[in-house]
């Protein structure tokens, strides 16, 4: 069984351990209570696990919202802050780090802190307590040869993980993980992957750059893929054309029927108040809309002109390239499974063919950034100061270590670097040969690990801190920004000068999260007595992600991933010491704080220019724990006026908490639900108000454009 659940120690209530997702928590009782089977199937919604305990309250150690529903599911209420009679009850709470689901008989009471949730039963009895994992496993791997046609009916698969065609898919738990891919002499399909009949039929070329853009709408309408001349969507007795603009259209087509799901979506088991539904300027009938079979609805949704939905659509999350070629197909389900946009560039521009435009920080010496903080650099590129030095340096004045490399200046030789077209996104990925520039070098590797059922041995989370270099210590007080959670439990501890075996042992011990700082170049990692070079290695690593906050780090990065880690965040040229050290810490503080490592990668771009000298190498989706609120949040603040503040907090797929999930703010302004991603605007809050919101969560806050932290942020406010 995936998920055990175990009484208390050291207070009264269980502990939940999902070893999917490598989560745990606690719920917490109003007595000391010994957790027994229930039937599955006492719940309302599907569960992994249930138990019954005997108590008179259930509290959870965030702030979540309470869904009531009847004994026979029909929606009560739901919220924060409630009563009910004497009944028979479903209850769920979310988020939670499982689906978490109560069922009881008897009144009772919500209420929540600035911290918790707890429900009071008016009188003691029993509780059922149901968890379901949020992790999404295939149901199997179809195995296809890999010309396009024979691709086409393996990517019509992909729909058959959606355990609904209704608009509820648009809810990240009901669509499923994707059915994986792999090559092949014949075409072979699993008994548990069966075809949804959605009536949608999508039509391209038979050719990669048209197969590609297409996965995630063949995954999320159920679509089958045939060949055909014109590129088009047909349902009966519609058709709607994919030209001219055929990557564009893939695009506006996802995120129109996507949002449009999402507004249709309350007309049925979740009649919530949502803020997209409230603030449409489209006037259609949903609860029809909401009825009709997919393809039907899809051909209503599309008969709507993009320049009419545009207005409302939030910025979407993720673009995927997908470079042409059939070694690529593995990655397919996995692109599909996050909803990205996909392209699939048949011709890329080599970083050297551009005559250093735009490259920034890579070529040279006299390229570093050792002063660069936010917004632009000054012209000409940004030198190295007197008293700065990079983490790999290009002389003995600089450097640190006296036999550094004397070609220092440029990556390495065999390193060939790519400039993708730029994306409308968040996050930007990238999937074929070369080393993209602002953008994830993602893996399959790397993404199979997503999928492996890891056994959760500790419920604390392990961070690693390996500074081999004495100027650089001062970064090491990063140490003291893991941690700083309430509820999530860290193993903090950090290593100086380890020699080259220390360094060996380290990589390969269980660490899931390893934060180095030191040098890196064409021999390796510098160790306290020579080179540790990963890519002649032969180590089974443990770390699970990573930092390498070294010059030049990307191949050393590449091949942690290679060997068993699962991502982390590279340097692609020299970087000089003290803005690195500030990314260093603006990372350390996102990863604690719940990011996954593209997300934290973003937000620490906004603050630090030089951040365009880091990637994301592996799965970009990678996280080292959960955030309070499940969802990744950043909010930007000002009070420019004196008259009140205003607040606009950007919301971003997190881990299972991906695309269509819902979120809420707790501010008396609003009290809607919000669709992620999204962008939430209040103004004219009250100081108390704003103090009380930002004291719920460590997030990064941009205080009239300059980031700060919520236990920073009156620091940042004296200085106005």
């Amino acid at each position: 069984m995936s998920i055990d659940i175990d009484p208390l120690r050291e207070a009264d209530g269980i502990t939940v351990t999902d070893h999917i997702e490598n989560t745990q928590f606690d719920v917490y009782t109003d007595r000391p209570v010994e957790p027994r089977r229930r039937p599955e199937s006492d719940h309302y919604f599907p569960v992994d696990a249930s138990v019954a305990v005997e108590t008179g309250a259930i509290e959870i150690p965030r702030v979540a919202v309470v869904e009531t529903r009847a004994g026979d599911g029909t929606l009560l209420t739901h919220g924060d802050c409630y009563t009910m009679p004497d009944g028979t009850y479903h209850v769920g709470i979310n988020p939670a780090p499982t689906k978490l689901y109560l069922t009881f008989d008897a009144g009772f009471s919500v209420s929540t802190t600035d911290r918790t949730t707890r429900i009071d039963l008016d009188a003691p009895g029993t509780v059922g307590l149901g968890f379901r994992s949020l992790h999404q496993t295939p149901a199997g791997t179809i195995t296809a040869p890999t010309d396009p046609e024979s691709l086409m009916d393996a990517v019509s698969l992909l729909g058959s993980a959606l355990q609904t065609t209704s608009p509820e898919r648009s809810f990240p738990t009901l669509r499923g993980h994707p059915p994986l891919i792999e090559p092949g002499d014949e075409f072979r399909v699993p008994e548990r992957v069966e075809p949804v009949d959605s009536g949608v039929r999508i039509v391209v070329p038979p050719e990669y750059r048209y197969l590609y853009p297409v996965v995630s709408l063949a995954y999320y309408f159920a679509a089958d893929v045939v060949p055909g001349d014109d590129p088009r969507i047909e349902g009966d007795g519609w058709t709607y054309p994919l030209e001219p603009g055929f990557e564009a259209r893939t695009a506006q087509v996802l995120r129109q029927s996507f949002h449009m799901d999402c507004l249709a979506r309350t007309e049925g088991f979740y009649p919530v108040d949502l803020h997209e539904r409230e603030t449409t300027g489209l006037d259609l009938d949903w609860g029809r809309l909401y009825d009709l079979p997919l393809a039907e609805r899809l051909g209503e949704y599309l008969d709507v002109p993009f320049e009419a939905v545009e207005p409302e659509l939030p910025q979407w999350t993720l673009t995927t390239d997908v470079r042409p070629d059939p070694e690529n197909v593995e990655m397919l389900p996995f692109v599909a499974g996050e909803l990205s946009i996909v392209r699939s560039p048949e011709t890329v521009t080599p970083v050297e063919d551009d005559g250093g435009v735009g490259v920034g920080f890579l070529g040279g010496a006299d390229r570093s950034s050792a002063r660069a903080t936010r917004r632009e650099a000054p012209a000409g590129g940004i030198g190295l100061g007197d008293d700065e030095f990079v983490r790999g340096g290009a002389s003995a004045a600089a450097t640190r270590g006296a036999d550094a490399s004397a070609e220092r200046g440029a990556v390495a030789a065999q390193t060939d670097f790519v400039r993708p077209e730029p994306v409308d996104t968040v996050e930007h990925a990238w999937v074929g040969d070369g080393v993209p520039l602002d953008a994830n070098k993602a893996t399959l590797d790397a993404y199979h690990r997503r999928l492996e059922a890891g056994q959760v041995e500790q419920s604390r989370i392990s961070v690693l801190v390996v500074c081999n270099d004495e100027q650089m210590r001062e970064e090491g007080n990063v140490a003291d920004l893991y941690g700083l959670r309430d509820m999530v439990q860290f193993d903090i501890e950090v290593r100086h000068d380890l020699t080259r075996a220390e360094m060996r042992e380290t990589l390969e011990s269980d660490v899931d999260f390893l934060h180095y700082i030191g040098h890196v170049d064409d021999r390796g990692m510098q160790c306290a007595d020579s080179y540790l070079d990963l890519t002649d290695e032969d180590l089974e690593i443990g770390v699970s992600a990573f930092l390498l906050n070294a010059c030049q780090s990307y191949q050393q990065g590449e091949a942690l991933v290679h060997r068993g880690s699962r991502g982390g965040i590279v340097t692609l040229s020299d970087v000089a010491n003290s803005p690195a050290t500030t990314l260093g810490r603006i990372i350390a503080r996102l990863m604690n704080s719940g990011f996954n490592l593209r997300t934290a990668l973003h937000v620490a771009k906004r603050e630090l220019i030089t951040g365009h000298q880091y990637i994301v190498v592996g799965d970009g989706g990678t996280t080292v724990c959960q955030s309070r609120s499940g969802v990744a949040l950043v909010i930007n603040l000002r009070n420019e006026n004196k008259s009140g503040w205003d607040v606009n907090v950007g919301t971003f797929p997190n881990g299972p908490y991906g695309v269509g999930t819902m979120t809420t703010l707790n501010l008396n302004q609003d009290g809607s639900n919000h669709i992620v991603p999204s962008t939430i605007n209040i103004t004219s809050i009250d100081d108390e108000e704003v103090a009380s919101f930002l004291d719920l969560e460590n997030t990064p806050i941009f205080y009239n454009g300059e980031l700060t932290w919520n236990d920073k942020i009156e620091t940042i406010k004296d200085r106005d």
